[in-house]
């Protein structure tokens, strides 16, 4: 029964947030889908390609169930540099408290929650903030998910943003290795592993990463993210 409500209630918030679209976010999305299916992301040189980096913290790994995003954080790299621009971070509007386990998982509070930003709001700032560039996430398939049920849920529209795995660049560089988690990576790579499951912490680490990775990948010899597809299509 309680799952049941919980379902239940997560649908009344997304019908009532699909019920009150703003014509000019509407417009927005649609400018910006027409910009991504013009950008060719594949054939920028490594050296100038730019990625948005990010991690969202959860109440679990199923929105058709009633998870939700709780927040989003996010940084740009440049090539190999992580940018020196200001980073991406939000918390998102909840009336349901968080449960013990991911307060305790988080830091995140209920009452933080409460005063945040509605997710419409965030998502479109965060769809500004990430403009047309290719975003990059550690396990990718879980943001990716959320996002495209999150995007669809608030304006019936889909997530298009291209969005790449870590481990899309790792395969190459470490073909054998058994990284898995965010420490594990970290702790390869050499970088500071501090506040872990706080979503602008987590993007600054994979971020770091992902500059490190670009660099090896590049020193290889691969030019492109198409050079990279090319290889990895040669691997299968």
């Amino acid at each position: 029964m309680g799952q049941w409500l919980k379902q239940l209630s997560g649908m009344m918030t997304t019908n009532n947030a699909i019920s009150e679209r703003d014509p000019a976010k509407m417009a927005y999305l649609r400018r910006l889908q027409k910009s991504l299916k013009q950008q060719d992301h594949l054939h920028i040189p490594f050296s100038q390609l730019t990625v948005v980096v990010f991690d969202i913290e959860t109440t679990g790994f199923y929105p058709q169930k009633g998870d939700r995003i709780l927040s989003i954080g996010a940084t740009k790299v440049e090539g190999t540099k992580v940018s020196e621009e200001k980073p991406f971070y939000s918390l998102i509007k909840s009336e349901e408290p968080v449960s013990e386990k991911i307060n305790k998982i988080t830091g995140i509070t209920s009452n933080e929650l409460m005063d945040a930003p509605p997710a419409e709001e965030v998502l479109i700032d965060f769809f500004k903030y990430i403009h047309n560039h290719s975003l990059v996430a550690h396990h990718a398939s879980h943001e990716k998910l959320f996002m495209q049920h999150m995007t669809w849920s608030l304006f019936k529209t889909r997530f298009e943003h291209r969005l790449l795995d870590t481990s899309f660049l790792t395969k190459l560089i470490e073909p054998m290795s058994e990284l898995i988690t965010l420490e594990e990576c970290c702790a390869h790579y050499g970088i500071n592993a501090a506040n872990r499951h706080h979503a602008l912490y987590d993007a600054k680490m994979t971020a770091e990463m992902w500059a490190k990775c670009v660099d090896q990948v590049t020193q290889l010899g691969f030019t492109n993210l198409k050079d990279v597809y090319a290889h990895l299509a040669k691997m299968r």
